[in-house]
């Protein structure tokens, strides 16, 4: 008998594409024809003002949210009509850190990045908590940092604590919500120069919502924007400062954007 085997991932499709998406609550549209593309091995960066519909963007693409029209493509599979084995093998390719870290408290560090070897592999036991092991040190937590509970972390720790979860699987594609948010300067950069370093190495695709200036200019291939519930321009960031649009203007360009540019300048060179 020959079991019909169900479309793979089409290989040579971008990461993310989405087309034409509009978002609701309600009569409350958030977005309305946005339309982007992650390009392979970009770091891209995602920025817009409040209540733009960045994180609800995010949910969206990673199936969270049901998308009022258009499509979300991911690696050139409609996340509406994949089927279950073609989600399967979506979720194992991604991963995600949100905001806050969203980390199980009653479960350890290590408990937390080992859950989704567990769940999507049938690895032997000692060979996911090595595995684990791997992760926690490669997101550049300490040694005995897996013993601990979420409650006795840091902000910081939190951060790379899931971030080594998202990395579990080995994905190619990493979705990150606002990774430096809550972190001091000098932790927001050394975070920032991990993303870089992990993109390149492990050849990772990155979608990033963020508002960090600093991570935009240090870490990013390009930068999506979204205001007036759409994406008005996605480019390299030192040419986002050329644009003419009001929002972009005033926040490359206004008074933040001037401090943190001054900031950049002064920082020693090779500095993240």
């Amino acid at each position: 008998m020959t079991v019909e085997r169900e479309d793979p991932l089409d290989e040579s499709a971008p990461p993310v594409e989405v087309k034409g998406l509009t978002t609701a609550f309600g009569d409350h549209v958030i977005h309305d024809n946005l339309s982007l593309t992650v390009k392979r091995g970009d770091v891209l960066g995602v920025v817009g003002g409040s209540g733009a519909g960045k994180s609800v963007l995010l949910n969206t693409i990673i199936g969270l949210k049901p998308p009022e029209g258009g499509s979300v493509r991911i690696f050139g599979t409609d996340i509406r009509h994949a089927r279950r084995r073609q989600w399967t093998e979506i979720e194992r390719r991604w991963g995600v850190l949100f905001q806050q870290g969203a980390l199980w408290t009653n479960l350890t560090v290590k408990e937390n990045v080992a859950a989704p070897l567990i769940e999507h592999t049938d690895m032997h036991h000692r060979e996911i908590d090595e595995l684990a092991d791997l992760k926690i040190a490669l997101a550049g937590l300490p040694p005995g940092t897996g013993a601990l509970k979420p409650s006795e972390l840091s902000g910081g720790m939190i951060k790379r604590a899931g971030l080594a979860r998202a990395l579990a699987l080995d994905p190619e594609l990493l979705f990150l919500d606002e990774p430096t948010s809550g972190l001091d300067p000098i932790s927001a950069a050394a975070f920032d120069e991990l993303i870089r370093d992990l993109a390149d190495s492990l050849d990772l695709t990155v979608f990033m919502i963020t508002h960090d200036l600093d991570s935009l200019y240090s870490i990013t291939d390009e930068v999506a924007v979204l205001a007036d519930k759409h994406v008005v321009a996605q480019a390299p960031v030192r040419e986002l400062e050329h644009y003419d649009h009001p929002w972009i203007q005033e926040y490359f360009l206004g008074k933040r954007g001037r401090a943190s540019a001054a900031s950049r300048a002064a920082a020693p060179a090779g500095a993240p």
